[in-house]
């Protein structure tokens, strides 16, 4: 059996705003790598990239593995890694030329990669694993350790004679829970739960319930799961929530799903065996308002401790959501919004500014649905275009030499929008600023009315920080 190294290449310490966040997961996808390598039988060493302050930390253990394999797996599941951040891109090519020098034979899988394969393979890379790549790593080291041909393995690309090739794509896998549980004994969990504690009150970890995601949204890119939508079963999930809680005494969950609870009766199943094992958790998912409308969807999500609910508002303009194929309408996210907060739950909204066509109207009607709706959190983006969606190929012969943000603060324009790329820069100021104002007022009102949490608390506290600072940014805010 092979001897085999695997690493992820998201380094915390590259992303300031996520590092003062604090809010960290171990690298799942590169754990459920771990798991099936083990289960065929090799030998694995885990590095977790996550804590780590550069790419030369895990120099070390690549000349104790010189000669053999190193795997850079990276997690599809999380949204830091599928934005494909320049930080992040160059700590792995770092890490490729090292581990070439010592003779490493290096494959690579990530969302970045599966989209500039060629650039991987140009920076020594051995072997790209294009999308979904647990069986394309299993039959590639299978192929290298038997002295097998490796041209039949579908996702895969290589270079061979100064050419660069690529296989057929390979296909979505359907029976997700033939897949082992995620390779969690690699994983210092106790560092994990110190730095949420200490800043959050809190520990959480990461789970998945599906790949893929069947929607449109023509900005948003799929390169690992793609646009099928498959289930593990609430049996097999529960299973690995109760080994979690037992084993790590976890008291938060993020399901880090595209799409949370699509498959029918998934939801309803899953808050029974919840509620008939007497597990005791929150935990947050990502949905879409149009999925939510349904009440009894709302219910077993309560009953089962569902905390935060992120939805894709986008936009408060019409408009921009149907430009952008979204396929819900302003008032779904009002509707669903509502249902939430009647049965306890959180709702959260991401916001997107800086669409093609956006206006300084439609920018209005997104603050106003804002404040009127008053989620409990927001998480603001300008749009970005990756490689694989229609707005990529919309704005691509404006993109130059930069295509990437460096870190998941920079949100940078890349393409000409209505305004520069500095209006936009501020408007993410001003209105996190305004909302926080807005959620501070409305939090000193609950004061004597109900028990606040802790960021409730900490927004009061901030509140004449942000009254001074929305109004400055307001006064600041000059269209170009």
């Amino acid at each position: 059996m092979a001897s085999v190294l695997i690493s992820n290449t998201y380094f915390l310490h590259l992303d300031p705003k996520q590092q003062a966040l604090m809010q960290p997961y171990p690298p799942l996808g590169t754990l459920y790598g771990a798991a099936v390598l083990e289960q065929d039988g090799h030998q694995v060493t885990f590095f977790d990239a996550v804590f780590a302050q550069q790419a030369k930390s895990i120099f070390p253990l690549i000349d104790a593995h010189a000669g053999n394999y190193f795997v850079i797996y990276d997690d599809g599941f999380n949204y830091l890694t599928k934005m494909c951040l320049v930080n992040m891109r160059n700590a792995c090519f770092e890490m490729i030329r090292y581990a070439k020098s010592k003779q490493c034979t290096v494959l690579v899988s990530s969302s970045d990669a599966t989209d500039h394969w060629q650039l991987y393979l140009d920076s020594g890379a051995d072997f790209i694993l294009i999308g979904e790549a647990e069986d394309t790593l299993r039959e590639t080291i299978a192929a290298l350790e038997n002295k097998t041909p490796y041209s039949n393995i579908t996702g895969l690309a290589y270079s061979e004679q100064g050419q660069h090739l690529k296989t057929l794509p390979r296909a979505v896998k359907h029976d997700l829970d033939n897949l082992p549980f995620p390779a969690w004994h690699h994983i210092d969990i106790d560092l994990y739960r110190n730095k949420w504690i200490e800043r959050n009150g809190y520990f959480s970890l990461n789970i998945t319930t599906t790949r893929g995601c069947p929607f449109k949204c023509n900005w948003c890119a799929k390169p690992i799961y793609g646009n099928r939508y498959n289930s593990r079963s609430p049996e097999q999930v529960v299973a690995e929530i109760e080994m979690l809680i037992k084993k790590y005494q976890v008291q938060h969950f993020w399901f880090c799903d595209d799409i949370f609870g699509l498959k029918p009766g998934w939801i309803k199943r899953f808050s029974e065996l919840v509620t008939s094992q007497q597990l005791h958790f929150k935990f947050k998912i990502q949905c879409r308002a149009d999925l939510l409308l349904d009440e009894n969807n709302i219910k077993h999500l309560a009953a089962a401790g569902c905390d935060e609910v992120w939805i894709g508002a986008e936009s408060g303009s019409q408009k921009v959501l149907d430009a952008m194929d979204k396929g819900t309408t302003i008032e779904q996210i009002k509707q669903s919004t509502t249902l939430m907060k009647q049965h306890g739950i959180k709702p959260c909204f991401f916001l997107q500014f800086g669409y093609l066509g956006e206006t300084k109207e439609d920018i209005d009607l997104t603050i106003k649905m804002l404040l009127d709706l008053m989620p409990y959190d927001i998480g603001i983006s300008v749009s970005y275009p990756l490689p694989g969606t229609k707005f990529y190929e919309k704005v691509k012969s404006q993109l130059h030499e930069k295509q990437n943000w460096n870190d998941s603060d920079e949100l940078l324009m890349m393409y000409k929008g209505t305004f520069s790329p500095s209006f936009y820069k501020q408007l993410h100021r001003y209105v996190h600023r305004f909302y926080r104002y807005e959620q501070g007022k409305q939090n000193v009102l609950k004061v004597f009315s109900k028990k606040l949490t802790t960021a409730e608390r900490r927004r009061i506290f901030t509140l004449p920080y942000f009254a001074v600072t929305s109004k400055w940014s307001k006064l600041t805010l000059k269209a170009e």
